[in-house]
């Protein structure tokens, strides 16, 4: 990244105005999928990913329990795999609709997400993040100051409870790929294409666990699995999390919401070593993805790097991250993510 490029995204520039072209303009020229070059990200991520699975596996099976320390490593691929399956849902990984669909299916596989369920979700989060009329499908549940005040205790309590870092964290990221990406919940029968996803997904799991579980025993399975999918599942998870919650994010009720103010200011660039911006698939630049869905991973760098449009986002560092979690509630006098700790002091200032 150029040295003004560093300087000016570090600044927090995040006016998000109207730039100087429209950002379908700025974004068209890397908005088109590239067959080799998505051959290349996902074979460099597909292939490691399967010989380090396959080595520790096979190693568990012979009572090699050093072999454990392959899931570092894989947890790390696999997340870049659920980020080649993000692509796909949205077309934009390779130029075939069906390679993207075929690839997006295998993949989710692997990721333990159903293809179709996810992208339907998604597709929602895209359309209404942001958005205070549209919340709960494909987001974390956030509650503004004046709606959780006027909560009963035990229900406020439970918010409490969701919104916890261990369980943020700790819990739902295993419950969500591990249990719920096995039952189609919030979808009706009449969406056929998401329980077909699911329990196809399903099937073709308990196909490989019990292929697998008679070859090399169910234990040295489940024992070598877990701790790939767990972690891998929490970064995810963390991910998606700093790339909206984060203190001077943006949320708006209709008719003001705007879609590119939502992708300009509710989206964060999460500024990671250029290490972990390949492992992440450059999902970092979230503001870029949240403009177009059809830029792929793999220019998501050069977009940025190449239009100082784009520097403007809210840039957040790893360490600044790391306050992110104990944001829980948006408050729309000031416009900003508090925690409770704010609020129970607030509170206990105008009481005095």
């Amino acid at each position: 990244m150029p040295m003004n490029c560093v300087r000016d995204a570090k600044s927090g520039g995040a006016k998000s105005g109207t730039p100087s072209r429209p950002w379908s303009e700025i974004l068209a020229p890397y908005a088109g999928s590239d067959n080799w070059r998505g051959l290349i990200a996902l074979s460099t991520t597909g292939l490691p990913f399967l010989a380090l699975l396959a080595v520790m596996l096979y190693g568990l099976s012979e009572g090699v329990w050093w072999s454990l320390l392959l899931a570092a490593p894989a947890a790390a691929l696999l997340v870049r795999l659920f980020t080649i399956q993000h692509d796909c849902g949205h077309g934009s990984f390779f130029r075939s609709r069906r390679a993207n669909a075929l690839l997006g299916r295998v993949l989710g596989v692997f990721t333990l997400t159903p293809y179709a369920f996810w992208r339907r979700d998604h597709a929602v989060h895209h359309a209404t993040s942001g958005n205070l009329e549209r919340r709960g499908v494909g987001d974390i549940t956030t509650l503004t100051v004046r709606e959780y005040l006027s909560l009963p205790r035990l229900r406020r309590l439970l918010y409490r409870v969701y919104r916890n870092p261990i369980i943020l964290f700790g819990i739902s990221p295993a419950y969500q790929f591990l249990v719920r990406h096995r039952i189609p919940t919030g979808h009706p029968w009449r969406q056929r294409e998401t329980w077909i996803s699911v329990l196809g997904t399903n099937a073709a799991l308990a196909a490989i666990v019990v292929t697998l579980g008679l070859t090399i025993g169910f234990v040295p399975l489940a024992v070598g699995y877990l701790p790939v999918i767990v972690p891998a599942a929490t970064a995810g998870v963390w991910l998606f999390y700093v790339q909206h919650q984060f203190e001077n994010t943006y949320w708006e009720t209709d008719p003001s919401w705007d879609f590119h103010a939502a992708a300009i200011e509710g989206c964060s660039f999460y500024d990671l070593p250029r290490a972990l911006h390949w492992l992440t698939g450059h999902i970092g630049f979230h503001h870029i993805h949240h403009l177009s869905t059809k830029v792929p991973s793999y220019r998501l760098y050069a977009c940025f790097k190449e239009n100082p449009e784009l520097w403007r986002a809210k840039r957040l560092s790893v360490w600044q991250s790391l306050k992110c979690p104990m944001l829980a509630l948006w408050d729309e006098e000031a416009r900003r993510m508090v925690t409770f700790g704010q609020i129970r002091r607030m509170r206990r200032m105008v009481a005095a």
